[in-house]
């Protein structure tokens, strides 16, 4: 697979296509079918577990480019005319629904923070991330998905159940190093009892178990940081089971990544509900952490502040104003840039119920400190795509110097407000990819700072999401084959392949950087002609005043 090969971003940029919205809804009925969207990424393994690897995902890319495509004229005139009266009744009702929403006293507006302990949290830890799954068939939330659990080879279920005792007798240290062998074992080709007849959905699923296992050990020794790759892994290979995002929302907690977190324990939640589960105490445990999350990122947080505002439909100029007036004095130490996010679509674990959608949706007004970090994040929220092309010099190549300047804004300013923005945003109606990108960008900065280990992680966590991206909305046949894009050159990056082509994220920013470019020639052009306008306009009246007084 060619990376970025057949795309054609000038047509992407310029297409004026609406997302679909309704993507929840949509899922309710829809059985996931993207389980064969895996791979497992290991570095160390041999050239020719690589190359199978990466059959696999050519097979799964393929699946995803030929999604199906459901256009507005699939909708019959019976059925608009319908819509249109309902439309036309409720109009009046909407407006009085939308006015009440901003008024204060409202019960959808989220009361004050409040104090999750810490004991709560880790005992939802406890219950749902440290359960001690014996049996493979435990990673998969529905035999649909894998149709029979894969017959382990003798070697490696040896290996596997000496692990496991090693974990129940809380000896983690030992426990990790021989789920690690047996990682390993895996990733030379000894998996299934007969290798040549096994599915990659086999192969996945039992990497996706040692994975697993190797997230709860790290966690127990303390040490998060060694758990965050295997964390990620777990999900390309699997994201359709909860567990996996809400351990890796644990490794975000413990790595003080609050708003991460939360957005791991967002997608738990809807994976949890998407793939059958219906047991309320689990959801309400998923939920309660997912707001745990979003509070203590708020409460950390000093460079900005934010406030939610629940919405029944497109709030206009008036009342947009309105919230600002009302976040400046609610946050008046946060009145330097205040914007609100334009594209809605946030949702809050206090009024989200999966099963009646769509969920109440919220907007997010955010108030910063700093007058320039606030402009540059409404900036980037106006756009399709993210592209961090705040350069003074945008086409000459990026030095050390430059590309560290970058890093101090972009990775320390940017990408905390960003990922906070993505925890209470499950989709995106601009682009699928948008926060994929972001981190693909990101992971381009380290790159160039030669931090080998944060790069990795970073790509990890974008492929990841890729995973996890057709479970979470419907995705149009442009989405598609941007996902294959990324997931290739994604892949390419982590195994150290160089390539004459650029990365597919790097061709959008430099098409950005040509946008914003044309914009600024533009807006100086016709600033100039204001301005030249207004001095003939001037000498004009300067002569016809001379001539009226001679």
């Amino acid at each position: 697979m060619e990376p970025g090969s057949n795309f054609d971003f000038q047509k992407y940029f310029l297409s004026a296509s609406r997302r679909n919205e309704t993507s929840q809804q949509k899922h309710a009925n829809k059985e996931p079918n993207v389980a064969a969207n895996k791979l497992n990424d290991i570095p160390e393994a041999p050239q020719e577990v690589k190359k199978h690897l990466r059959d696999v995902a050519v097979e799964s890319m393929e699946r995803i480019k030929t999604a199906e495509i459901k256009t507005e004229n699939q909708s019959n005139d019976a059925d608009r005319a319908s819509r249109k009266r309902k439309s036309e009744t409720n109009e009046k009702l909407t407006e009085k629904k939308e006015a009440a929403m901003l008024e204060p006293g409202n019960r959808l507006i989220p009361a004050p923070l409040s104090h999750i302990p810490l004991k709560t949290l880790l005992d939802i830890e406890t219950e749902l991330v440290y359960i001690d799954e014996e049996e493979i068939s435990f990673e998969f939330a529905e035999v649909a998905i894998v149709p029979s659990v894969p017959r382990v080879d003798k070697q490696l279920q040896v290996a596997l159940w000496d692990a496991s005792d090693r974990y129940r007798q809380k000896n983690y240290a030992v426990a990790a190093a021989q789920f690690a062998t047996a990682l390993e074992l895996c990733s030379k080709g000894v998996a299934t009892g007969k290798p040549f007849d096994s599915s990659p959905e086999d192969i996945s699923s039992i990497a996706s178990f040692i994975e697993t296992k190797l997230v709860t050990c790290y966690l127990k020794l303390g040490k998060p940081d060694l758990a965050l790759n295997h964390s990620h892994r777990s999900i390309f290979l699997n994201p359709a089971y909860f567990r996996n995002h809400l351990r890796q929302a644990a490794v975000f907690r413990c790595l003080e990544r609050y708003s991460e977190a939360a957005r791991s324990a967002m997608i738990a939640d809807y994976m949890y509900w998407l793939t059958g589960g219906t047991e309320q105490h689990i959801s309400k445990l998923i939920k309660l952490y997912w707001q745990a999350m979003i509070e203590e990122a708020i409460t950390r947080e000093e460079s900005f502040s934010v406030m939610y505002t629940p919405f029944v439909k497109k709030i206009k100029v008036d009342k947009t104003d309105k919230i600002k007036d009302t976040f400046a004095k609610k946050h008046p130490d946060y009145v330097e840039h205040i914007y609100t996010d334009p594209h809605g679509l946030h949702i809050l674990p206090q009024t989200t119920e999966w099963s009646s959608p769509p969920p109440q949706q919220y907007l997010l007004t955010l108030g910063f400190r700093n007058k320039h970090i606030g402009k540059i994040l409404e900036k980037l929220s106006s756009r399709k795509l993210p592209i961090f092309s705040d350069r003074k010099a945008p086409f000459s190549p990026i030095t050390e110097e430059e590309s560290r300047r970058h890093w101090e804004t972009v990775g320390k300013k940017i990408m905390p407000v960003m990922d906070f923005i993505r925890s209470t945003k499950l989709t995106d109606n601009f682009c699928a990819c948008s926060r994929v990108i972001e981190k693909l960008h990101y992971a381009s900065i380290l790159g160039r700072l030669q931090q080998v280990t944060e790069q990795s992680q970073v790509i990890n966590q974008a492929m990841a999401e890729l995973a996890s991206i057709p479970y979470l909305q419907d995705i149009s046949q442009q989405d598609a084959e941007l996902l294959q894009s990324l997931m290739a050159d994604a892949m390419d990056t982590l195994e150290g392949r160089r390539s004459d082509k650029e990365r597919v994220w790097n061709k959008i920013e430099k098409i950005g950087r040509i946008e914003d470019f044309l914009y600024q020639v533009e807006d100086s052009y016709l600033k100039n002609k204001r301005l030249r306008a207004a001095r003939r306009e001037k000498m004009k009246m300067k002569r016809l005043q001379n001539t009226q007084q001679h």
